[in-house]
């Protein structure tokens, strides 16, 4: 028997066209997520003009518009970027899990993968860590994976 074939997507921006869409909602928590999303981009060779950045209000709005944003064709992957932090009532599980269903629901329906970067915690201190400007940035790891999967999707 010989060896599979192995596939896999090359971690690069160049040639790329990427879109973050990112939640307004905990604002300090994304524009960390969004600073660390950005950066990663720029190490892997992304040029300014072939990203594009979209605001929106809160988390529960990604969807809507990273769906526009897949199906118009001009993008290779997307970013979703937001923060859901879990207070004392059922409001967290909603956003949170119908925020991850559309951006799910999205990438499915257009083929186009959307990378989840999408903070959902129990506290502000889980979101600091997690959004921390230095290692360990979840921006930064989505726009990795993103960039990954369209290499990906080129190749398959």
């Amino acid at each position: 028997m010989t060896a599979a074939q192995l596939i896999e997507g090359e971690v690069t921006a160049r040639g790329r066209k990427i879109a973050i869409v990112a939640a307004r909602f905990n604002d300090v928590i994304v524009t960390s997520l969004l600073k660390g999303a950005t950066g990663a981009w720029l190490e892997r060779g992304g040029a300014a003009a072939d990203l594009a950045v979209v605001r929106v209000p809160g988390a529960f709005e990604l969807p809507v518009v990273a769906r526009k944003l897949a199906g118009s064709g001009r993008y290779d992957a997307l970013v979703a970027l937001g923060c859901v932090i879990r207070g004392d009532t059922p409001h967290f599980d909603y956003v949170a899990g119908e925020c991850a269903r559309g951006l799910q629901l999205a990438s499915l329906e257009t083929g186009v993968p959307i990378a989840f970067g999408v903070l959902t915690v129990n506290s502000l201190e889980q979101a600091l860590e997690r959004a921390a400007t230095t290692a360990g940035n979840k921006g930064g790891e989505a726009m990795q994976c993103a960039l990954e999967m369209a290499g990906l999707m080129a190749r398959l």
